[in-house]
């Protein structure tokens, strides 16, 4: 597919679950248990992180899942629209905006509660002139270095550390692409220059700095697709949805980004209002049994997977679906 970008994270694939069509309006999405007689407080999601034998960390069910069956939810580190859909999402949480949109400078919000909740970031970046460095992201089709704008915005304002993302795997950068990323390195530190921004508040600002939290956010980026509707909605339209492009942003999360890669994955992550992700059981999973996502498009062919994932993320994958051949 010719359309799909190197090193995204896609939908996994969406064959339908081992459950019947009529539970779906029964899935859980809440990982917190009711009591309406006395206050309860949210179960532990059914996941632990552990060494594999050959792919690093990933997680592992704790217990029995269902098909279907909510695993876990998961807040963004961080989130940024595409360039296409930045006046009809919210700029925070990336809802799809309706009339009651909370407006900011050229942005808006889909609540107070955002608009509030946006100023770890945006009551900087709104002191600097962005054009050179939006445009420079539009002219060469690139969504990353946004959230690397992003999260040294929300480093000069002290609500996030310049080390965030130093837990997640990095990417393999080849000597072209550390060159390819001066100029993104350049617009990003002249705009906060020009807005007064001190050099003590960039010090950690270098080129080492942004070329190794855009080498992370490049393998663990996901690109948000959100669901028109229902979760059973989702499941009927996602072919549509992959070939339509319908990403409205990006975003990086931290447990999310620990689940290894599998042709034929037992658990995928969906977005339903917001860029809030919901991972979620394709089958049946048993207890220590390991939870795997595809980062592809899964119904590519296995030359294709296999030159997809090689040069996107850097590995050669040995799932049984590949070493089948099929």
């Amino acid at each position: 597919m010719s359309h799909l970008v190197r090193s995204s994270r896609y939908l996994s694939r969406f064959k339908t679950p081992h459950f019947p069509r009529s539970q779906h309006s029964t899935l859980p999405f809440s990982t917190t248990t009711e009591d309406y007689n006395k206050p309860s407080r949210p179960d532990p999601p059914p996941i632990r992180v552990a060494l594999t034998e050959s792919a690093g960390r990933g997680v592992f069910s704790t217990r029995k899942i269902g098909a279907g069956d909510l695993i876990h939810t998961a807040k963004p580190i961080l989130a940024h629209p595409t360039l296409s859909t930045i006046n009809i999402v919210c700029y925070f949480c990336l809802k799809k905006l309706t009339s009651t949109e909370f407006h900011g400078k050229g942005v808006a919000f889909c609540s107070q509660e955002c608009k509030e909740n946006a100023k770890v970031f945006y009551e900087v970046e709104t002191k600097a002139d962005w054009l050179a460095f939006d445009d420079y992201c539009r002219n060469k089709g690139l969504k990353y270095p946004l959230l690397v704008k992003r999260l040294a915005c929300m480093v000069i304002s002290g609500a996030a550390s310049a080390e965030s993302l130093d837990i997640l795997q990095p990417s393999n950068l080849s000597h072209e692409m550390v060159l390819e990323m001066e100029e993104g390195y350049g617009l990003l530190k002249s705009g906060f220059a020009m807005a007064n921004i001190s050099d003590e508040q960039m010090a950690f600002l270098t080129k080492e700095w942004y070329n190794s939290v855009l080498a992370r956010i490049r393998i663990n980026a996901f690109r948000i697709e959100l669901a028109v509707g229902s979760y059973e909605d989702l499941l009927s339209s996602a072919a549509a949805c992959i070939e339509a492009e319908a990403a409205v942003g990006n975003a990086v999360y931290m447990l999310p980004s620990l689940y290894n890669h599998d042709c034929d994955p037992n658990a995928h992550i969906v977005w339903i209002d917001n860029a809030d992700a919901q991972l979620k059981a394709l089958c049946d999973v048993e207890e220590d049994d390991e939870l795997r996502i595809c980062y592809i498009d899964a119904s590519m062919d296995h030359d294709a997977r296999q030159s997809f994932l090689l040069q996107g993320f850097g590995f050669k994958c040995n799932c049984l679906r590949c070493l089948s051949g099929d």
